[in-house]
């Protein structure tokens, strides 16, 4: 599938302070620049700009001396999952069972007869005494199909009357890690671990419209472009993913320029691996297939991460795949296909071995590096082995971080993330280290697990502490970035790694994917950082927000 190639935008910013890249991140000395076509034609002085846009007929902006950075681009987002589930309650902030029956009883109250109650952003701390159970919330929603998912996207929750729609009624065996939780009876809790299971109990749910799905993945990439964003890695393609890329991009309506990942699941055949492999060409002028995104493990709080040593509920020992061999197959064939590769992976132990997948392949000359996403826990064995895979300038695998998550970490080391790693808590999201070891790092959010805002990511990763608050606790100060290198690994370095080098710069010929900015990020504190607003966001020259 490929859409036409249409004409990108033109316009012209005067008055600017540029943040080019091509200069070591550092201001140039121009002060506007010139997009003819979705590209790139001129920077140099505001009266060079204007008169050459003037001739032109072209529209000029007088920035007034914001600042201009390169498109800032999320490298794991999630944008048509969170276009569903975000259509029901958000739950983040409700720590007790209480809480949480509160909030499901207003939407219950709220919500026509027979309609399912969703919700999304559920956190696993209301459950540390009783475990994760439907059956403590169904009296807040009596006779009505309850559907939660929590806030990491690992683990949802159900209650009975949607279980049973579900035709969840036992245990079942599952090719990966997924898993339906029973009791001593065998009877399901509501607990469902992991995509494969959940899948089960929200395909079972009443679906969108196509064009409900449509205009609903329209407004969540238009919510992104009001954060700065021009762009991104799409980690959970699906067949349906492109057809709705294409159609929005017909319509004039699509605002970011995204690569979709799509989503190997562990039972795919060897004919599903074609498939993907055959429609590796889809693309448009704005977004493009030709990737593929795996799991190695699960993550900390469920203890499905894959640790070199078990964590404190004796959890960790165990890969998203019954035979990794078959994970070692189905990366070759999508590596000699040509595709870019992405896999997830959380604990240390999984990084380790995804690595030593990566280190089997042949050479693609020309063709740029996998990635390992996340990478939340790294021992200093991880980060030698992973220092094989560095160089000077460049890389041969790419690390995909988001510090943004240590937003769930308590000081005391009280939250479930760290009562399960104990000592290792300290090993958690090594960026610094990783840098160091000559890896390429690109930093995301993961939305819906957190917030998209690139300026939190930016924020969490240069003071690893909750932004604006004077006294919040800074977790492993040695890891911090530079304020430079957070605004790299959002704009140069994910273009870099993707083997783009006419992005996430501001040079002639390079695409104009802008994100301008009220004043200048780089200069700005940690603290003032996520306050600056964004007053315009280009893509391919076409102006998608405005303050």
């Amino acid at each position: 599938m490929t859409t036409s190639d249409s004409i990108g935008g033109s316009l012209a910013i005067v008055g600017a302070k540029l943040r080019s890249n091509a200069h070591l991140g550092r201001e140039c000395d121009a002060t506007a620049l010139l997009v003819e076509d979705g590209r790139i034609v001129l920077i140099g002085s505001d009266s060079d700009v204007r008169g050459r846009a003037v001739a032109a007929g072209i529209e000029v902006r007088d920035v007034a001396g914001a600042t201009v950075t390169p498109g800032l681009f999320d490298s794991h987002t999630h944008p048509q999952w969170a276009a569903e589930i975000t259509a029901g309650i958000d739950l983040s902030g409700l720590s007790t069972i209480e809480q949480l029956r509160e909030a499901l009883a207003a939407e219950h109250a709220r919500l026509p007869e027979g309609a399912w109650l969703r919700g999304w952003n559920l956190e696993y701390e209301a459950f540390e005494e009783t475990g994760m159970r439907g059956d403590l919330l169904a009296d807040a929603a009596p006779g009505r199909p309850v559907a939660l998912i929590c806030y990491d996207l690992h683990t949802a929750l159900a209650t009975a009357p949607a279980l049973e729609i579900a035709g969840i009624v036992g245990a079942r065996e599952f090719d990966d890690a997924s898993e339906i939780v029973v009791d001593e009876n065998g009877q399901p809790t509501g607990q469902l671990r992991e995509p494969t299971a959940y899948n089960l109990l929200f395909d079972a749910a009443p679906v969108r419209t196509h064009d409900e799905q449509r205009d609903a993945l329209r407004d969540m990439l238009r919510s992104l472009a009001a954060a700065g964003l021009t762009g991104g890695a799409i980690m959970d393609g699906k067949p349906g993913t492109a057809e709705l890329l294409a159609e929005l991009e017909e319509r004039g309506e699509l605002d970011q320029r995204l690569t979709v990942h799509r989503w190997h699941a562990v039972g795919d055949t060897d004919e599903d691996v074609a498939a993907i492999i055959a429609a590796k060409g889809e693309r448009g002028r704005l977004w493009q297939g030709g990737a593929i995104k795996l799991f190695s493990d699960g993550v900390i709080d469920t203890g499905t991460a894959w640790l070199h040593e078990t964590d404190t509920c004796g959890d960790g020992s165990v890969a998203f795949w019954p035979s990794w061999e078959r994970y070692g197959e189905v990366v070759r064939a999508y590596h000699e296909a040509g595709l870019l590769i992405a896999t997830h992976a959380v604990g240390d132990f999984a990084v380790s071995r995804v690595l030593d997948v990566y280190a089997t392949l042949p050479e693609r000359p020309g063709l740029p590096a996998h990635s390992i996403e996340h990478l939340e826990v790294l021992s200093d064995a991880d980060l030698e082995q992973l220092r094989t895979f560095g160089g000077p300038s460049s890389s041969r695998v790419t690390a995909s971080m988001q510090p943004l998550h240590m937003q769930w970490r308590e000081a005391d080391e009280s939250d479930n993330w760290a009562k399960r790693l104990g000592a290792r808590a300290a090993t958690g999201y090594r960026v610094r280290d990783v840098i160091d070891a000559g890896v390429t790092v690109t930093l995301g959010s993961d939305w819906p697990v957190a917030q998209y805002d690139p300026r939190l990511g930016m924020a969490w990763a240069r003071g690893r502490h909750t932004p604006g608050d004077a006294t919040a606790h800074v977790f492993e100060p040695d890891q911090c970035l530079t304020a430079e290198e957070a605004l790299f690994a959002y704009t140069l370095w994910p273009a870099l790694a993707r083997g783009f080098s006419d992005r996430g710069v501001l040079e002639v010929g390079a695409v104009a994917d802008l994100t301008v900015w009220g004043s200048d990020p780089v200069d700005a504190s940690v603290d003032e950082l996520p306050e600056i607003p964004f007053t315009l966001t280009v893509v391919d020259g076409r102006v998608v927000h405005e303050l």
